[in-house]
């Protein structure tokens, strides 16, 4: 269900605004994103599971404030984002 320490850096790496950047709102988001498949391939085959599905709607809740923040400051770089990682069909 978590994701591991390489595919973090991995998404930090492709995300990241400049060297080094750990904790923006895109390298966030993805690492969200990321969270959020993985918890739903899990869901897939444990549907009583109702402790981790609160904390599945927490983190969609905490990726959309993100998003949302994201973008009020800069559209452009919105729907590079969304793009980039498949969030809107």
């Amino acid at each position: 269900m978590s994701i591991t320490a390489e595919r973090k850096q991995e998404l930090m790496k492709e995300h990241a605004i400049k060297e080094g950047d750990t904790g923006s709102a895109p390298v966030q988001v993805a690492i969200l994103t990321e969270r959020i498949t993985n918890l739903t391939e899990h869901f897939k085959s444990n549907k009583k599971d109702n402790h981790s599905r609160r904390g599945l709607l927490k983190m969609v809740s905490t990726r959309r404030k993100l998003l949302d923040y994201i973008r009020k400051n800069d559209d452009e770089a919105y729907k590079a984002l969304i793009g980039k990682l498949g969030i809107r069909k």
